[in-house]
């Protein structure tokens, strides 16, 4: 019956005109209050992780293992969060936004690249490096969505050699 009514009303071929896009926002929409408690929860489990992979570090033969693999998944949590309150697709479209693009490459790029140091090449110091990437670039990463702190932080050595 339900069928019968969207095929009368022209409801039928306004689903078949959608994208892919707007299908998966349109399956992904939450409420206000469960995107933020969302955000939260994910937030709170990649701050979790990461401070329990600093702690993890210092245990003998697998510390660094753990560290890696804990302060990465906590990244990529903290990155997910931010997907509960602006949706995913939004998130991925400001992501690949012009004055992102390089600190999001960069980025996932070096949570690629911390993981297969420690688990495919058995190379810590260089894992320890992209570790340290890691730090470096989703700073960056994060410091683009507050207007003109990026310039100001480019533009500051150049102020202080004036004098």
């Amino acid at each position: 019956m339900d069928k019968l009514k969207s095929v009368l009303s022209g409801e039928e071929s306004r689903r078949e005109d959608r994208t892919i896009l707007e299908s998966v926002n349109e399956a992904s929409t939450l409420g206000w209050g469960t995107r933020v408690k969302g955000f939260i929860a994910c937030f709170v489990i990649g701050g979790v992780c990461a401070i329990l992979g600093v702690c993890l570090l210092f245990l003998p033969r697998i510390g660094l293992i753990l560290f890696i693999v804990f302060y990465t998944f906590g990244n990529i949590c903290a990155l997910g969060s931010t997907m509960f309150l602006m949706g995913p697709v939004k998130q991925l479209k400001r992501m690949c936004d012009k004055t992102r693009a390089l600190a999001t490459t960069i980025m996932i790029t070096c949570l690629v690249l911390t993981l297969c140091a420690a688990f495919w090449w058995k190379n810590f110091g260089l894992a320890l490096f992209f570790v340290i990437l890691q730090v470096l670039s989703f700073s960056w990463y994060s410091l683009s969505y507050i207007p003109f702190v990026r310039f100001v932080i480019l533009t500051l050595p150049l102020s202080y050699s004036i004098f």
